[in-house]
């Protein structure tokens, strides 16, 4: 899948073409990074991005005590990628690539939730499978 910041300077295409999952996040760190109501997140197994791309990484530490590398476009400041330490699988942010369906997507904390659910969708109240 074609992957691109707001800017074009930072672009790449995914190791498939489909996500193995997608989510919806509520969690406070994801409304923070996407100054929304929540982020989206496409799950991909783990592939290294582009050397020639002029990405900058933010690390963070996640509430389960991971480290979280952020990686954003130095040039316009758009959001990405994360890869956590515990997980083997990269998070591509939803609102980079192209053509992403949120058909089946799962929602996750959501008990930080500042919209509502749609009826029937899968949900986690916090973390899946914790």
């Amino acid at each position: 899948m074609n992957t691109t910041c707001q800017c074009g300077a930072s672009h790449f295409l995914t190791p498939l073409p489909a996500p193995l999952a997608v989510y919806i996040c509520h969690c406070l760190d994801c409304r923070r990074q996407s100054s929304s109501a929540f982020g989206i997140s496409a799950k991909f197994p783990p592939f290294a991005l582009p050397a020639d791309a002029p990405l900058a990484c933010y690390t963070r530490l996640a509430a389960s005590g991971a480290t979280v590398d952020c990686y954003f476009c130095h040039e316009c400041g758009s959001r990405l990628v994360h890869v956590n330490s515990r997980r083997d699988a990269v998070s591509v942010k939803g609102g980079c690539i192209e053509g992403l369906s949120l058909a089946g997507a799962v929602h996750i904390w959501c008990k930080r939730a500042i919209v509502p659910i749609p009826e029937g969708a899968v949900r986690w109240e916090g973390e899946p499978g914790v």
